[in-house]
This record gives C-alpha cells, sequence and structure tokens, in this order.
C-alpha cells in the first residue's frame, strides 16, 4: 500500500498502551504526535493539522467525548476513532452520535486498529491510495459529492461525517430499489448486529433531516428488511 505521511493524533493516558500504540503506528508509516490527557491533545490539535484522530474516552481533565465534540466544532471532516474499555451499546451510540467515524473496544489488537484506520482513510483521503476518482451524484435539488463528503443546494453546503456519505452513497448507487439492511451494516459497520442496526437507524435520521427541502426525495424503510431512497 504506497501513501503518503498521514498525521495522526493520539490521545491515551495509559502509558504503556499509549507508547506501543504510538510506537507500532509510527513503524506502519504514521507521524504519530500522543497526548496524555484530553486538554493537551486538544492543544496539540489546534496547534497543527492532522489527518485522523484516535481518542481514548476515560481520560484525565477531559473525557474523549467532550475533546470529539471539540474538534468536531473545528473540523466537521477529520475521522476519529474511539478507544474504551467500555463496552456498553449506550457509550457507544453516543460516540457515534458525536460523530465517531468507528468504535473499538479494549483490549484489542493493535493490527485490527490498524485495519480500521486505513479502511477509514481508504474512504476519505482515496487520493491517497490510488484511488481518488470523483464520485458525485444527483439528488433532486441536491448534489452529493461523496469524495468531499458534502451535499449542497444552491448556495447551502451540509458536511457529511465519514459514515453518513458511505451510507448516502450506498443509497445513491440503489436508488429507487431496496438497499438490504444487512448488506449496509457489514459494509459500513462490518457487521449485522442490534447495536450497530441502532447506529444506522440514527444516521438515516439525520440523512432524511439533510434532504427534507426537496419533497421528491424520501428514504423509505421496508418493513424492516431494508431501505429505498426514492428520487
Amino acid at each position: 500500500m504506497s501513501m503518503g505521511i498521514i498525521k495522526l493524533l493520539l490521545a491515551e493516558d495509559d502509558i504503556n498502551l499509549g507508547t506501543i500504540l504510538r510506537e507500532y503506528l509510527a513503524v506502519k508509516g504514521f507521524a504519530v504526535e500522543h497526548a496524555f490527557n484530553g486538554e493537551d491533545a486538544l492543544n496539540l490539535f489546534r496547534d497543527d493539522k492532522f489527518d485522523i484522530c484516535i481518542l481514548d474516552i476515560m481520560m484525565p481533565k477531559m473525557d474523549g467525548f467532550t475533546l470529539a465534540a471539540q474538534i468536531r466544532k473545528a473540523d466537521n471532516n477529520i475521522p476519529i476513532i474511539f478507544l474504551t474499555a467500555k463496552a456498553l451499546a449506550q457509550d457507544k451510540i453516543e460516540g457515534f452520535k458525536i460523530g465517531a467515524d468507528d468504535y473499538i473496544t479494549k483490549p484489542f489488537n493493535a493490527e485490527e486498529l490498524l485495519f480500521r484506520i486505513n479502511a477509514i482513510l481508504k474512504r476519505v483521503k482515496p487520493a491517497l491510495y490510488g484511488n481518488g476518482q470523483p464520485a458525485v451524484f444527483k439528488l433532486g435539488k441536491y448534489e452529493f459529492d461523496y469524495n468531499r463528503r458534502t451535499l449542497t443546494a444552491g448556495k447551502k453546503e451540509q458536511k457529511l461525517t465519514t459514515k453518513e456519505a458511505e451510507l448516502l452513497r450506498l443509497l445513491c448507487i440503489n436508488r429507487n430499489s431496496e438497499l438490504e439492511r444487512s448488506e449496509a451494516l457489514k459494509t459500513i459497520w462490518h457487521e449485522d448486529n442490534y447495536f450497530n442496526a441502532r447506529s444506522m437507524d440514527v444516521y438515516i435520521t439525520k440523512l432524511r433531516s439533510y434532504l427534507k427541502e426537496d419533497s421528491s426525495i424520501e428514504i423509505v424503510n421496508l418493513h424492516g428488511s431494508g431501505f429505498k431512497l426514492i428520487c
């Protein structure tokens, strides 16, 4: 895999785990800045330009959810992966509502984290992987640019999170026909389970709100089996 230098912000208060991850990711070609608490991580983010953030949730001075919300205020597009010992579904849903792109529960394998990082970067920075072809869809009064993750109507532009863009792209590809829930879950979340299905429902609601100004566009539920983008 050939890619340019990726700048990664790692916020992890566990010294041993943080050091291991920093060294592992550096060996894999990432430029890693490591902060041991949320406040220091936010200062690093404000002082530099990063391509992706890996955030622990339980940290001193500022927790990962608060940190992610602050990062999202400054940059709605930068990918965020949460690291956490918490396995409660509600915590994961909270993370995705803030705009997380992925969520990995401790303990985990460093190779699994690397796989998730690369999967996200292939979507949000496709040019780095040699497949930066444009993907623009016309939806009524809207124009959806998958690579830029924007939904535009006239002069109004809505920035989309990674998962919002992935889901809308699948709906566009399957326009006026069924997108099966299991297909969407396995493609975007990599696993079809109850928690991921609930997360996807949150994103469907968001997409409906973004498209509500054009009555000719509708995302309908199909008896629990999937969704259909009618345009």
